[in-house]
């Protein structure tokens, strides 16, 4: 992107993808001006019949823009419509239309090269401000940089600046000594320890780390920690940690056992009544799915906490598609519920003898009584009551999509979320916008929700190769 010398007087010209991708684009340029040329009126117009997603977002903008109008007389719609967002910054609306527009020399008529004119246009009669095109083409971003047009990506959706900087929704304190030492001598704090219904609790008062956050595990160590806890309560000056439960040994769920620290902390969470929103983060190989499962299948089918296990996923190929499928909606997900069987088929498998018990008809027709392979397309409008809910790739959501995916929980439900923002197969979804990065951003800091990014842990020299590799 072309770095820009911004003045004080800003007006953002928006392309038409940037108000599909965010219909509230309006308000998230603070106190500057938005423009609305009138290509980008007549983009929304063909784009809003149908019953496509895109159809029912143009149909939600035109909506919006005929609210913001329908309050004001001509004059002020010439003045600029004022735009306040909820941090009490107020910019204008503005729309564009001239009908005497000249396109640009040597480009061919089309709309995207009509939004240049009418942005060049506007540029030459506004010389004392900052006229930036926002759009999300990329071909569009280079054609107005070369014709010396400022432009701008919108970067608003972005949750983070850098795929990297996703929480980890663990703090790992290199261990010193015995008993945790490493992790107490780096703390300037004051520590009680309390019982309460059988949890231990310690209350933490001093400095407390900035970059702890409610639901985050503080451990001393990756493997063989001597502390592990969850953050329940955090104060610039106080704070409160649970000690996690050790699923290492005897305490284990379903017959699976954590390996290291993250792994427990993952059964904690998917284990804790008092989390509804799970999110867990990790590569290939390193338990989500392994995990989750056997959580589920020890609330619903053992502690019968929940009737039933709802396991969707973004049906979204990694290549080419392969057409038409038959048969049901279960039958019809079939194809993409392969990490489900593999694991299913893991986790009944006798360790004994080696074989497996998922051909067993009596434990066949018990599972399959309890569990629905659903496809999130028929999700809208149902509510889910005492559902584990388990949404697999979550990555490959938009916002918008897991949204409404999360929304569905009803009574007594607990959702889990997986994914990895490195394998993202939706096209136009980066690890920046992707569901599971907003998703995770979004419930940082509420005390029901954890996440936690596993690292490798059990995985084959080849799958390991094949990542430093390729």
């Amino acid at each position: 992107m072309v770095l820009i010398d911004k003045k004080a007087t800003r007006l953002y010209v928006l392309d038409t993808n940037v108000l599909i991708h965010d219909p509230a684009a309006l308000y998230q340029f603070e106190e500057h001006d938005v423009v609305i040329p009138m290509t980008v009126l007549e983009e929304l117009d063909k784009h809003k019949n149908g019953i496509r997603e895109i159809a029912r977002t143009a149909r939600q903008i035109s909506r919006t823009l005929s609210e913001l109008t329908a309050k004001v007389s001509f004059d002020e719609i010439r003045r600029g419509i004022p735009l306040t967002d909820a941090y009490g910054h107020s910019g204008r609306l503005r729309f564009l239309c001239y009908s005497d527009l000249k396109p640009l020399d040597h480009l061919e008529e089309s709309p995207d090269n009509r939004l240049l004119a009418e942005t060049c246009r506007l540029r030459d009669e506004r010389p004392d401000a900052s006229v930036i095109l926002v759009t999300k083409d990329i071909n569009l971003r280079v054609k107005a940089s070369a014709l010396n047009v400022p432009v701008e990506d919108y970067l608003n959706d972005r949750v983070f600046s850098d795929s990297d900087a996703m929480i980890e929704g663990a703090k790992v304190y290199a261990q010193a000594g015995r008993d945790g030492a490493g992790l107490w001598e780096s703390l300037n704090v004051e520590v009680a320890v309390e019982r309460i219904d059988h949890h231990i609790y310690y209350r933490l008062s001093g400095a407390i780390p900035a970059d702890w956050h409610v639901g985050m595990l503080v451990s001393d160590s990756d493997n063989g920690a001597d502390f592990e806890a969850i953050v329940r309560e955090v104060a610039p000056s106080s704070a409160c940690l649970q000690l996690l439960t050790n699923y290492r040994h005897h305490d284990g769920v379903w017959g699976v056992h954590a390996h290291d620290s993250r792994q427990n902390f993952t059964l904690n969470l998917l284990m804790d009544p008092e989390i509804d929103l799970v999110s867990i983060a990790g590569n290939a190989g390193t338990g989500k799915t392994y995990m989750t499962l056997a959580a589920a299948f020890q609330q619903t089918l053992d502690s019968k906490l929940f009737e039933r296990i709802v396991f969707t996923r973004a049906p979204i190929p990694m290549g080419e598609d392969i057409g038409f499928l038959p048969g049901t909606e279960e039958e019809k997900m079939g194809p993409w519920m392969g990490a489900f069987h593999d694991n299913m088929d893991n986790l009944l498998r006798d360790e004994k003898d080696g074989t497996s018990s998922w051909s067993e008809g009596a434990t066949r027709q018990l599972i399959g009584s309890r569990v629905q392979i659903r496809s999130p397309t028929f999700m809208r409008g149902r509510t889910l009551n005492d559902t584990f809910l388990i949404i697999d790739e979550a990555q490959n959501f938009t916002p918008k999509q897991l949204k409404a995916l999360v929304s569905r929980a009803g009574r007594n439900t607990k959702i889990v979320c997986l994914g990895n923002v490195g394998q993202i197969d939706t096209a136009y979804l980066t690890a920046n916008t992707c569901g599971m990065a907003a998703l995770v951003e979004r419930f940082r800091d509420w005390p029901h929700a954890g996440h936690v990014t596993l690292k490798s842990v059990e995985r084959s020299r080849l799958a390991l190769a094949a990542e430093e590799l390729l």
